[in-house]
This record gives structure tokens, C-alpha cells and sequence, in this order.
């Protein structure tokens, strides 16, 4: 999704848009919170209900543990149900789930290289969420197809999964005024 706030229109002589928006959504991840609120709901039962014949020790192990469980699945899922990305003229900015957290602020001062992947996949980074990977960088993975790979000057890449990423590599590229190819000048 390319966000053209009303600065550009097609075939118009107006100048191009300062500010690209893009988003990718996962499904799936209601599904998860979804488990994680029933096991929410199942700690609140077991608090209320005080049919229990074990002793208090074990229910009230029984009601933090499912209340913990479920706390931690409901905002970690729901952390990652969607992730928005921004660049404008200065940074790449992305943040996820309803809150905005976690997020990350990219400066394009420390990008030598922007990189369409057709498809990531969760499992090439470890899961779906905020993942490092030694090897590979940091990514932001909240479903499997394409991406945008930002190449640091540091080494490190970053990947975010968001639908239109050939958009924004363009919309990158021409913000650094690097080649089309992918290559970075003197390289």
C-alpha cells in the first residue's frame, strides 16, 4: 500500500511524494491471541470458582500460571498482528502492532542499500515477531511473502515483511540515489 497524501496524482506535473507508507496484516496471529485470551479466561475461572479440592498452593499456582500464559500470548501476538512502515525524507520507521511497539527508527544516513526479497518466510528468521539473527541482522517478520531489505553501513542488514516492498526499495533507492540494480556506488 503506497500512501500519496494528496501532493501527487497520476500524469500530473506536480512534484512525487515525500513520504512512503506501507503495511503488512497476519491472521493467523488473532487465532494465537485468541488461545492466549482463553488461557486468560481459564485463571480468571479458576480464581473465581473456589471448587477446588487440592489446597490453595496449587490453585493458586494454577491461576497465576494461566493468567501469566495468557497475558503473555494476548500481548505477544498481539504485538505482531501488523506492522506499518514509514520513510520519508530522513528515516525508516516501523512499528508494529496497535500500540507501536516495538519500534524501530532507521536513519537513511545509515543505509548503503535497499534489497526487494520476494519471499521471507518466518522460519528463516525463527518465527514471526522482532527477531536477530548473528548471521543475517535484525528482521521484523509478521508473515511469510515479500520484503524490504535495508543494508546497513554497519554491515547488519534489516528486514521487514510489508506488502508493496518494491515500492519501497524504489521509493529508497531514489532517496539515496542508488542504482537500480542494488548496487551500492563504488562497489
Amino acid at each position: 500500500m503506497t500512501d500519496h497524501p494528496g501532493n501527487t496524482w497520476h500524469g500530473s506535473s506536480q512534484a512525487p511524494s515525500t513520504v512512503w507508507t506501507g503495511r503488512a496484516t497476519n491472521r493467523f496471529q488473532w487465532l494465537l491471541a485468541a488461545v492466549g485470551a482463553a488461557c486468560l479466561a481459564l485463571g480468571i475461572e479458576l480464581a473465581v470458582d473456589s471448587a477446588w479440592g487440592g489446597g490453595f498452593a496449587p490453585l493458586l499456582m494454577s491461576v497465576i500460571g494461566c493468567v501469566a500464559a495468557g497475558l503473555l500470548i494476548l500481548f505477544g501476538t498481539l504485538a505482531f498482528v501488523h506492522v506499518a512502515v514509514k520513510v520519508d525524507g530522513d528515516a525508516l520507521e516501523v512499528r508494529c502492532g496497535h500500540a507501536g511497539l516495538p519500534r524501530r527508527r532507521i536513519l537513511l544516513t545509515h543505509v548503503v542499500g535497499a534489497d526487494f526479497a520476494p519471499t521471507v518466510t518466518p522460519r528463516q528468521w525463527g518465527g514471526w515477531g522482532y527477531r536477530w539473527r548473528p548471521d543475517q541482522g535484525t528482521a521484523v517478520v509478521v508473515r511469510r511473502g515479500e520484503a524490504l531489505v535495508l543494508r546497513l553501513g554497519d554491515g547488519m542488514t534489516f528486514t521487514v515483511t510489508v506488502d508493496d516492498a518494491e515500492a519501497a526499495v524504489r521509493f529508497i533507492r531514489d532517496r539515496l540515489h542508488l542504482p537500480a540494480t542494488g548496487k551500492t556506488p563504488g562497489h
